[in-house]
């Protein structure tokens, strides 16, 4: 079925900007999730941005509370509209105000609070999603799918397999796509009762239950009178899903089988990167239509020596490296001779050091000569100096440091943490 583009102007979006980022320290140190780098120029709050323009959605607000000046600074710098289109991406920040003096409490306590702040804007429905996902959606058909249902609420749900399943929302469909239940993490015991009605194919792969993506289409009325007849729900998947489904609403199901992963901890937003590295990524950086947006830098070329295997090389870097294989480099990133960078996340810097500070300080920004560095991620201006070892592994323990983070064997290198010259971190031959 071909639908008209319009529906979309009567949509505006909340994209949640997540909690603390825990699970993601110490790339979260000093910043919030959704501005976190990713594939080498972009920030992951550029990835559902990206999708709602592609879509036709350009009514943003992006819900932040923790550690937020990165990101409001690159959303000023990237999000731009002329003056002939009622189009935004505009911050609503956590705010105390009268009859409220909490921070956000949740997903559905961020929406509530942050409410009030749009009652000027013309819309009916509202798409809410996180900003912490990896994934390329056309809003436009799942906003036409949520009309074509009639449903007060749609909910986007990924097939996935017994393993999987256990660790999401599962939903229970019928044929006509509506949802009849919900459970939060079911355990394997009551597996078997939670399979759903999938296509031949899918179901082949073992991939039978259905788990929410954490992506929602409300009708605003509807949003508006469960928001208020439930004034101590924060979370919408644990509370108002299941209120939404007790109460006799249209919950439908919108389901989605292209690539998505949740950016959940330092594993999976390890994996997910590299695999953009891939010669055929499941997620498409080179796509025509659905492009990814982010902050326009009027950066040099970079400037490559040595040999490059299967890696994404960003704008403005200088790099004489002996190898790089598997592996992303950041914007304005320096590599020295002889260095071998292998399955490697490399941030890159915010800027250029001069001549004179390349020269005369004792470990200068970027990485030096003679260093080998594999299984890890390297954040913004760290200090590595020559002769200098990492080398994650997945036999070392987890650990913390004041420079560096090991975790799922990967080792993460703190934003400006300086490690001079012969130091050997991780796995030792």
């Amino acid at each position: 079925m071909k639908y008209s583009k319009s529906v979309v102007s009567r949509f505006i979006t909340f994209i949640l900007g997540g909690g603390q980022g825990s699970r993601l320290y110490p790339l979260t140190k000093g910043r919030s999730k959704p501005a976190v780098p990713i594939g080498a120029k972009y920030r992951l709050i550029d990835i559902p941005i990206s999708n709602c323009l592609n879509s036709g959605i350009n009514k943003i607000f992006v819900l932040t509370q923790f550690n937020s000046a990165s990101l409001n600074r690159h959303i000023k710098n990237a999000y731009h509209f002329d003056h002939f289109t009622n189009g935004f991406v505009d911050i609503l920040a956590a705010e105390q105000f009268d009859g409220n003096t909490e921070w956000f409490q949740g997903t559905a306590d961020a929406v509530r609070q942050s409410v009030r702040n749009i009652t000027i804007n013309d819309f009916d429905y509202v798409l809410i999603l996180s900003g912490d996902q990896l994934y390329q959606m056309d809003f436009e058909v799942v906003a036409n799918y949520h009309i074509s249902q009639n449903a007060d609420v749609t909910i986007a749900t990924i097939p996935v397999g017994p393993k999987d399943a256990t660790s999401f929302g599962i939903m229970k469909v019928a044929e006509n796509g509506l949802i009849s239940s919900f459970y939060e993490k079911p355990n394997k015991d009551i597996l078997h009762e939670w399979t759903s009605p999938v296509d031949d194919h899918i179901k082949a792969e073992g991939r039978e239950y259905l788990a929410s993506m954490g992506i929602y289409i409300f009708n605003r009325s509807v949003l508006k009178r469960l928001l208020n007849e439930n004034p101590t729900a924060t979370d919408f998947g644990k509370e108002l899903i299941p209120v939404a489904l007790e109460s006799g609403l249209t919950v439908a199901s919108y389901l989605y089988d292209g690539y998505w992963t949740d950016i959940g901890n330092i594993e999976s937003f390890f994996e997910a990167n590299i695999e953009l590295a891939s010669e055929l990524p499941r997620f498409n950086l080179f796509d025509n239509i659905n492009k990814i947006y982010t902050r326009p830098r009027q950066l040099p070329p970079s400037k490559l020596s040595g040999n490059c295997e299967r890696s994404i090389i960003a704008e403005g870097c200088i790099i004489h490296a002996k190898s790089i294989t598997n592996s992303l480099i950041g914007i304005r990133s320096r590599i020295d001779q002889n260095t071998v960078i292998n399955n490697c996340y490399i941030m890159g810097n915010d800027f250029f050091e001069t001549i004179d500070e390349l020269i005369n300080v004792e470990v200068p920004i970027g990485i030096g000569k003679n260093c080998f560095i594999e299984n890890a991620i390297v954040d913004k201006q760290a200090k590595i100096g020559n002769n200098v070892t990492i080398r994650g592994d997945k036999s070392l323990p987890d650990e913390k440091t004041d420079r560096y983070v090991i975790r799922d064997g990967i080792i993460v290198i703190n934003k400006w943490a300086v490690f001079t010259e012969g130091e050997v971190i991780g796995l030792v031959d």
